[in-house]
């Protein structure tokens, strides 16, 4: 191996002519992906001023010497643009949101309170430890074929209120989709709008979940070829004493 597995770190070999080369390029990789701190992840065309050292990742459709890199983490570094790919897992503070993103197999997702796309309010709490709290769970996903299963979960012992989606990236091959779980595909909205920006907000009667629950989005009318859609699952947890 000339490389590490992980980072893609270049080896320094035995023979090698020029070591600090391939040195420097090694800790320009480090400085690039340690304590990752990213500028913006909404931009389609790179910034007209970048100070070395800064960081971002391209959003889809960008262009000009970020094209074809959407979703990579773009570095400043000596007067060019180098590109880096993620790995599942890694985080990323975003500067101009004041939030963690995490990487997950596809894309970058909020990540809060150890929950991928989550968030957390406390309605009310005793002094020892039990709570009442409205969480939110989100995922953007990149659909193809038939349907798709989301990576987040409802939680087992989750009270569910709604599933919310909204098109955020026109839907291609199907004519409209259906968004449930798998056993009840339409439980959260049925024949759903594939343009982009198309919204739903899937209101059921307050369901309880006694064990983790992906979600699932169908196609109708074909399979998926291309387009996203955002979910969010909206619900209530009830957290017993801890003391």
């Amino acid at each position: 191996m000339d490389s590490s597995a992980v980072l893609q770190m270049p080896y320094i070999l035995a023979s090698q002519a020029q070591k600090h080369v391939t040195h420097n390029e090694a800790i320009r990789t480090l400085d690039a992906l340690v304590q990752l701190s990213v500028i913006d992840k909404d931009l389609t065309v790179p910034p007209a001023s970048p100070t070395d050292g800064d960081r971002y990742i391209p959003a889809t459709g960008s262009t000009g010497l970020w094209s074809g890199k959407d979703g990579l983490i773009a570095a400043f570094q000596d007067n060019g643009w180098i590109f880096y790919t993620p790995k599942i897992g890694f985080l990323a503070y975003l500067v101009d949101e004041a939030l963690t993103y995490v990487f997950s197999a596809s894309d970058w997702m909020p990540y809060s309170d150890g929950k991928i796309g989550g968030g957390t309010s406390i309605l009310n709490a005793s002094p020892f430890g039990a709570e009442t709290r409205f969480e939110l769970l989100e995922e953007e996903l990149i659909l193809s074929g038939p349907s798709i299963d989301s990576l987040i979960e409802i939680p087992d012992r989750a009270i569910v209120f709604s599933v919310s989606s909204r098109t955020t990236q026109a839907i291609t091959g199907a004519t409209s989709f259906d968004c449930g779980i798998a056993g009840d595909i339409g439980k959260f909205g049925s024949l759903l709008s594939i343009a982009v920006d198309a919204t739903n907000s899937g209101v059921i009667g307050p369901t309880a979940y006694y064990a983790n629950t992906k979600l699932r989005v169908t196609a109708n009318g074909g399979n998926f070829t291309g387009g996203k859609i955002r979910l969010t699952i909206h619900y209530m947890m009830c957290s017993p004493a801890t003391g």
